[in-house]
């Protein structure tokens, strides 16, 4: 599986870098055959995962997230880490409507497991999160 292209991003836990990420993740995906709604797909799940970064992996802290997209011959992914507080159990927060924060729906990871092929997730308390989406060009080939 060789990689055609990659770009690795750092960001600050600031609202206004979701905006950057979805429009960053859509010129990218752009690059493989996908549908315009399928890039729209993508943009969803970019964002739920650079938000939840901001809102539960750093409350209201400042912190970096690396964001890194490579793009291999016929599927995309995506690594969305951060280093603030982590999940303690994760099956527990990929559950619909589960936050730790009232004031939130909790659909996020709902989102990206909809959205996307693949959603991985590895936490540790304190030490942060990783999440790595993938989304496939069925029967597509890749520019």
């Amino acid at each position: 599986m060789a990689v055609k292209n990659e770009v690795k991003m750092n960001l600050y836990s600031v609202s206004e870098n979701v905006a950057i990420a979805r429009v960053t993740s859509a010129a990218f995906a752009a690059q493989a055959e996908f549908t315009v709604n399928e890039i729209e797909d993508i943009k969803v799940a970019i964002s739920e995962a650079i938000s939840n970064a901001i809102i539960h992996g750093y409350r209201s802290s400042m912190g970096t997230i690396e964001f890194v997209m490579t793009l291999y011959e016929d599927w995309v992914e995506f690594i969305i880490t951060d280093f603030g507080h982590g999940i303690e159990d994760i099956s527990l927060a990929r559950q619909p409507s589960f936050s730790t924060d009232p004031e939130r729906m909790g659909l996020g990871f709902v989102f990206m497991e909809s959205f996307m092929d693949e959603l991985h997730v590895e936490s540790a308390v304190n030490q942060g999160t990783t999440v790595r989406m993938i989304k496939r060009c069925e029967q597509k080939s890749v520019h």
